[in-house]
């Protein structure tokens, strides 16, 4: 005989009881509403079971009890701790129990209804998201408990209210048999983390209600029809519009689009009740094998966002998610999927109202069950299909009436199995107006889409040219990288490279880069933690810090590249006219106003607007340039055309840069030194022109009054996550292949100091301890009394079998140097494949400014294509160009450091002159970098032309 306890329902696999059936989700209305946000008492305890229930009872005194914000975690307000698990279950897998130590929070709210609260209906008190399973009392009765972590849940309570005094207790249990249908890629954090509301439900009050509003792209008409399941009326003053609920009408509209989101302010009134709506006219449709919106094919230049807050979690107020959307816009974004649940609902509003593509994903993921090859996988098992079936409804009954919203996601990573065709077909039924995802379902037996993650570019291309086998219904269908261009640390790279692909080919409709913004939480110990940080049993370190965005939501190199590359306005040419494509799908260019500018040397002598053509979306026109203000004189020149915002809109100010192309003009003569000062040999050094050399070892010690430290090759770069790559792939991972070479600890012999009549030439090898294969290093050094040119000659010996991750020199100058000027790519970091973004400009930052500051440090902060750099009283000229670091800590320090505070300035700053760096590409989860990105182990000779300079005294910072 099994007995049974009061909380048995932490482990029973329905999705609970009690609560009312899912209805739109609408912000206002003339009803009355009551904020229950705000200071709760709390109590946790570590079992399920741990207190009795008396603290739900009217009278009970808290006021020993700890006060937690709500929405909140409580893990984040000092009451326990934070786990981060990529996709293994931090507790035993034993579907559907949990464990008896089991985080439960009690929480207490009392409060009094306003003196103007409404004496006749009913009241809905709604929970908007509690992680993850929470029982209700108000006023000592229990109301019921529900599951759905990041869904809403309603109850009828107007019959348990009273004028004040309400006591309102939540226990919330941090594991339940929802947690094995929440293993999202993410923080377990416990908590009512979303809003806590109070409605009034007057008699006639309105109920649930469907907005259909379609749009036909031939006529320019737009149908509405809102169904409701309480009578009423249906007004769009805009459009006289005056109907009633059920019935349909068809007028000409503006359509929505995420390119031009126009909404229509409408209203529903019944008889108690009005519910003020925005209307998006627009369809959705497969159609042609694409997915199309008001009759045309869309490409999404998306974001995987999780919600997330570097201080309170996924407790995000309105103006951080408006701050968000703001980003997008601003970085040419154009596309959402809500990884992997349902967003807060005034996210969507403002998707609706600024503009964004969503594929909004339900509440479900069970990846740990990989582990055990899926077995005893909840979506294959009946038992739990009523709960799936009421996360989807959840979702797509709360969220129908955003236009933004055009596809439905099952959820992510959740194998495959007969609930989430329950899912498919209940979606289907209920809502015919978008198309359903799910990127599991490689046969595309229940979706609409085909979906993949991390397919590299061989495969992607594939697809696109319809190669990729499968079955008949698959190859008929669109494709989407659901996930793509993982953005751990230094990356992603290679994203230019699948946009290329991605314009090419009709069928690939573009993709969501994973993801938008590093789950990194403020500590004062490590600047932002991450996983392990907090002495989780499991976890997985800083896999959690893989966004575009750093914690505090600054933008890293890795959006700014995004913005180019997706940018909606290509501008190319040469020989005095620029070619201008527009690659909106809706809009045209009528938007943007043009300017050219012309640059010597890298500096702007003279600019001025260019007259651009309002194209239509794929449309191109070829402009033709003014004559060149200026002679160059022998000095590079370039045009650089930019496309701005002609005029304020709701996301950014005239002026706000939205596209860029520079066109060369003239190439830059490279730098020359005629060797005609000879080495001259001192007792303890070697003169040569204005350097002074050690004498027994050829190292570099001064040039002029500049001091110099260690200059010799150098091959290492602080590995990247995308270096490291992920420990279950089954690629090639350069990281650990360049550590087990030993590339880290290179040793450098010297093998002979030679002087000639015009030269002074050191022979070297580098090469690692326990391995044959070294690099022939030759430093030869010439002057014209006042400049030095150094040559170096590098000839690989062995069986190299890897890339380099670098090749070039190092050195160290004095703490003093401290700013920097350089005529190169700029303003922001770039490598290999991640510098679309580097526009070729004079620059100026400080030693600290180049610094990425990546959550995990790493290899960061290289400018490139630098003609020349100025920094600590030198000059230093590039033959060919090359990439330029410079930091307050040695390579060594900045790869042994495990969080920023790890890094801590010291007397020198360490300066890289690259000839070449590997490629980034985005392994921490995808593929590598493209084999043309390989910096392969070849002979290779490059120059650098040494000089003294000076600064202005007031640089201007990039």
């Amino acid at each position: 005989m099994t007995s049974s306890t009061a909380a048995d329902y932490i482990e029973d696999v329905s999705p609970g009881s009690g609560a009312l059936p899912p209805r739109a989700r609408y912000t206002t209305s003339d009803a009355k509403s009551l904020s229950l946000n705000g200071s709760w008492r709390l109590r946790v305890s570590a079992t399920a079971d741990a207190e009795d229930d008396s603290f739900a009872e009217e009278g009970y005194d808290a006021g020993d009890w700890a006060e937690v914000a709500v929405p909140g975690h409580w893990v984040l307000q000092g009451h326990g701790s934070p786990i981060y698990t990529n996709h293994l279950y931090p507790f035993p897998v034993d579907p559907p129990h949990v464990p008896t130590e089991n985080p439960t929070g009690d929480h207490l709210r009392v409060f009094d209804l306003p003196s103007e609260w409404p004496s006749d209906g009913g009241a809905v008190l709604r929970f908007d998201g509690v992680e993850s399973c929470a029982r209700v009392w108000l006023n000592g009765t229990d109301i019921g408990e529900f599951k759905g972590s990041r869904l809403p849940h309603e109850f009828a309570v107007g019959h348990l209210l009273k004028p004040s005094g309400n006591v309102l207790a939540v226990r919330v249990h941090q594991w339940s048999a929802g947690s094995y249908l929440e293993d999202q890629d993410q923080w377990w954090l416990p908590g009512i983390f979303r809003d806590v509301t109070l409605l009034h439900r007057p008699p006639g009050s309105a109920l649930d209600f469907f907005v259909h509003a379609s749009y036909d792209h031939l006529g320019g008409a737009g149908t509405l029809r809102v169904d409701s399941d309480v009578d009423g009326r249906i007004t769009v003053p805009a459009l006289d519009i005056d109907v009633a609920t059920g019935e349909s009408v068809t007028v000409a509209v503006r359509p929505w689009t995420a390119e031009t989101p126009y909404l229509y302010d409408g209203l529903l009134t019944t008889e108690g009740e009005r519910v003020p709506l925005r209307i998006g006219f627009r369809t959705v449709e497969l159609s042609d094998g694409l997915i199309k919106v008001n009759g045309k094919a869309v490409l999404f230049k998306g974001v995987n966002r999780h919600e997330w807050h570097p201080e309170k979690g996924r407790a995000l107020d309105r103006e951080t998610m408006r701050e968000d959307v703001l980003l997008m816009k601003r970085h040419n974004i154009n596309a959402v999927r809500t990884s992997h649940y349902p967003p807060h609902p005034d996210f969507l509003d403002l998707c609706d109202e600024y503009g964004l593509w969503v594929i909004d994903e339900c509440d479900l993921e069970t990846h740990g069950f990989t582990e055990q090859a899926w077995r005893d996988n909840p979506v294959d098992d009946d038992r739990w299909t009523p709960a799936l079936l009421d996360r989807a409804a959840r979702m797509v009954e709360r969220d129908k009436n955003h236009p933004s919203i055009v596809v439905w996601s099952l959820g992510n990573e959740a194998g495959t199995g007969r609930g989430l065709t329950a899912m498919a077909e209940w979606i289907h039924a209920r809502d015919r107006s978008r198309l359903v995802h799910y990127e599991g379902d490689i046969n595309c037996r229940d979706t609409d889409v085909y979906s993949r993650m991390y397919a590299d570019h061989t495969e992607v291309e594939r697809i696109g040219q319809e190669l990729d086998g499968g079955t008949h219904k698959r190859r008929g269908l669109p494709f989407i990288l659901c996930e793509y261009g993982h953005a751990m640390g230094n990356g992603p790279g290679g994203l230019a490279d699948y946009q290329r692909l991605f314009e090419s080919y009709e069928r690939l409709q573009g993709g969501f880069i994973w993801e938008w913004i590093d789950h990194g939480i403020k500590d004062e110990r490590y600047g932002f933690a991450y996983g392990g940080d907090f002495g989780e049993e499991l976890h997985d370190g800083n896999f959690v810090c893989d966004g575009l965005l750093f914690p505090d939501r600054v933008p890293s190199p890795g959006l700014i590249e995004y913005k180019k590359v997706v940018e909606p306005v290509s501008i190319d040419g040469s020989d005095g006219s620029v070619r201008v494509t527009n690659k909106h799908d809706f809009a045209d260019l009528s938007a943007f106003a043009f300017q050219w500018s012309y640059q010597v040397d890298g500096e702007t002598v003279e600019s001025g607007p260019l007259t651009v053509p309002p194209l239509a979306p794929g449309e191109s026109a070829e402009v033709k340039l003014p004559a060149p203000p200026v002679e160059s004189d022998g000095a590079e020149s370039q045009w650089t055309v930019r496309a701005l915002l002609a005029a304020d809109t709701a996301w950014a100010p005239a002026g706000h840069v939205v596209g860029w192309g520079h066109i060369p003009v003239t190439a830059r003569p490279l730098p020359y030194v005629s060797a005609t000062a000879g080495p001259v040999l001192g007792e303890r050094r070697i003169t040569l022109g204005p350097a002074s050399f050690d004498a027994r070892t050829g190292e570099l010690k001064s040039l002029g009054v500049v001091d110099v430290t260690g200059l010799r090759l150098d091959v290492w770069r602080a590995t990247t996550d995308n270096d490291d790559g992920a420990s279950w792939q089954t690629d090639v991972r350069h990281g650990p292949l360049w550590r087990k070479l030993g590339l880290h600890r290179m040793r450098h012999r010297l093998d002979g100091v030679e002087l000639s009549e015009d030269a002074l030439t050191v022979r070297t090898r580098v090469a690692p301890a326990a391995w044959e294969i070294g690099l022939a290093t030759v430093y030869r050094w010439t002057s014209d009394g006042s400049r030095l040119r150094l040559t170096v000659s590098v000839a690989p010996e062995g069986d190299w079998t890897v890339p380099l991750p670098r090749l070039g020199i190092r050195f160290g100058l004095d703490a003093s140097a401290d700013r920097v000027k350089w005529f190169g790519g700029g303003p922001g970091e770039g490598y290999p494949d991640t510098k679309s973004a580097s526009l070729p400009a004079r620059w100026e930052s400080t030693v600290d400014g180049l610094q990425t500051p990546y959550v995990r440090p790493q290899e960061n902060g290289a400018r490139a294509d630098v003609r020349w750099a100025e920094l600590g009283g030198l000059r230093i000229d590039g033959d060919p160009e090359f990439w330029f670091t410079a930091r307050r800590w040695t390579t060594e320090q900045l790869d042994a450091a495990a969080h920023r505070t790890d890094l801590t300035p010291a007397d020198t700053v360490w300066v890289n002159l690259d000839h070449g760096q590997h490629g980034i590409g985005s392994q921490s989860c995808g593929p590598g970098p493209l084999p043309q990105y390989f910096l392969d182990a070849e002979p290779a000779e490059f120059s650098f032309v040494f000089s003294e300079a000076a600064f202005s005294e007031t640089p201007e910072t990039s």
